[in-house]
């Protein structure tokens, strides 16, 4: 069971309720507002007001949009900050934004004066349906993302659908890769569900539900497995490949646009294999095409690629657990020596007829 409860708001007006909403959880205090130049500038005056007549104490930290800000400088920098403005263990952190700023918000929360208390409000559909469920968080390494973390749970959690309004396509789609990855780990009718998604216009019209439905997903996962022992590895389906190329496409490919790659590319060897079952790769496939996620990459199997799997911090005496699903609705761990990597690649590329460049 998780160290903590804590309630999970869907509020389509939850915007306009956040003071309401922070004072049914905390008392009267000191709250930094962590943001970035994306969703700052949309939101952060709003939720500076609305906490301030539910009568907090208000600064906003707005950072440089983007997962470069997920560092160890910026952990240091936002901890100064807090320092230099008096918080104290008494005071908490309101995490605005898409995974990187829940995940750096919520690594400084740990950290600062061995943990304060924090909120994430998330902006993006990525953040939404994943980074905002299960506590976990982190910045990266050069070469190792999400290397440096920890599980620790917010006191709350309010997720507001209107936000997805803002985003653009790209950032939308990106998002609905965690969407179909929790569909094929799920099965049954939320597969089928995401089946229907045709285009981008049908995934906005269904944002709301398929990111209801994910979170109960997910929510099931993380309160049988927390700290991520064993079943809560399933969640990690597609996310081996998927690192190491978002890693190196250097800011080039989105998290949820590598892991649609990642996805495709490990049911791919394992339908070849005989571990999935005939058309699941197909299947997969087309509910990303669908959206225009990308499917492959001329990234996986470069050398700097092959660097960045022995990096992973999955990895264990040589060896990583690898996620295949047998059919949708039917996760499987399977553990595989990273030796075994040069061969699987080229399997994947061989079916595949070449790798295009994304």
């Amino acid at each position: 069971m998780p160290a903590k409860a804590y309630d999970l708001v869907f509020d389509a007006v939850g915007m306009a309720n956040l003071g309401a909403y922070v004072a049914g959880v905390w008392s009267p205090r000191q709250v930094a507002v962590i943001t970035d130049t994306n969703v700052g500038p949309l939101y952060a005056q709003m939720v500076k007001s609305s906490l301030l007549t539910a009568g907090f104490n208000v600064i906003v930290l707005t950072l440089p949009a983007g997962e470069g800000t997920k560092s160890l400088t910026t952990l240091g920098q936002v901890s100064q900050t807090l320092a230099q403005h008096g918080f104290t263990r008494a005071d908490g952190i309101v995490a605005l934004g898409g995974g990187v700023i829940g995940d750096l918000a919520g690594l400084v929360a740990a950290l600062y004066m061995r943990g304060i208390s924090f909120i994430q409000v998330p902006t993006s559909l990525t953040a939404q349906v994943d980074a905002s469920v299960g506590g976990k968080t982190a910045v990266n390494l050069t070469q190792t993302k999400n290397v440096l973390g920890a599980f620790y749970q917010p006191d709350f959690v309010l997720i507001d659908p209107t936000f997805l309004d803002t985003l653009t396509d790209r950032d939308l789609v990106e998002g609905y890769g965690e969407v179909v990855k929790v569909s094929a780990l799920a099965g049954g009718d939320f597969f089928d569900q995401t089946g229907k998604i045709q285009t981008v216009a049908d995934l906005r019209q269904q944002a709301a539900a398929l990111t209801v439905a994910s979170i109960g997903y997910k929510a099931e996962v993380v309160m049988a497995d927390e700290k991520e022992a064993g079943r809560r590895q399933v969640l990690n389906f597609g996310h081996t490949i998927g690192h190491a190329i978002e890693l190196e496409a250097k800011g080039k490919l989105r998290h949820g646009e590598a892991v649609a790659v990642g996805m495709v590319a490990i049911t791919r060897y394992f339908e070849h294999v005989g571990i999935s079952a005939p058309g699941l790769t197909e299947a997969l496939a087309e509910r990303l095409m669908a959206v225009g996620l990308p499917l492959r990459s001329s990234l996986m199997g470069k050398p700097a690629f092959f660097d960045h799997l022995v990096n992973d911090k999955k990895q264990r005496g040589g060896k990583i657990n690898l996620v295949a699903l047998s059919k949708p609705g039917q996760p499987r761990i399977l553990t595989k020596e990273l030796t075994a990597f040069p061969n699987i690649i080229k399997t994947i590329q061989t079916l595949e007829g070449g790798a295009t460049a994304e």
